[in-house]
């Protein structure tokens, strides 16, 4: 009967260490991205409440909302627009969420073409 119990609780611990392992895209996410030959920092704010996703992306001293935000089975996507110096910016991000890493592609719309590009940015520990 010990035995049982103890099997029990080691299986009851496993399954609760597994449901700590799901994506969760809750957090401050810091890369780098290169605009004409200048690096810029970025930072997306996401905070996943129920299926709702919301959050902030600031690029340099602009921020803008998520917008059209989805997130499901760690894959997340939304886009924001900014207003650089009278250009408009959209840009729609896809990626995947695993452990402290989120990574992707962006769709850089500006002046009417759209540019592709890789991104992967880290959860920040702050």
């Amino acid at each position: 009967m010990k035995r049982l119990t103890a099997v029990l609780c080691l299986l009851a611990l496993a399954g609760l260490a597994g449901a700590d392992d799901k994506p969760n895209p809750t957090g401050t996410w810091k890369y780098t991205a290169d605009v004409g030959g200048q690096s810029i920092d970025v930072t997306i704010k996401l905070k996943l409440d129920g299926d709702k996703l919301t959050g902030t992306v600031s690029a340099g001293d602009n921020e803008s909302k998520i917008e059209d935000a989805k997130y499901k089975d760690g894959e997340a996507s939304f886009k924001v627009a900014f207003d650089f110096n009278g250009t408009k910016v959209s840009i729609k991000y896809k990626g995947t969420v695993k452990g402290d890493t989120f990574k992707g592609k962006r769709d850089i719309e500006r002046d009417g073409e759209t540019t592709t590009l890789e991104f992967e940015a880290k959860r920040s520990k702050e």
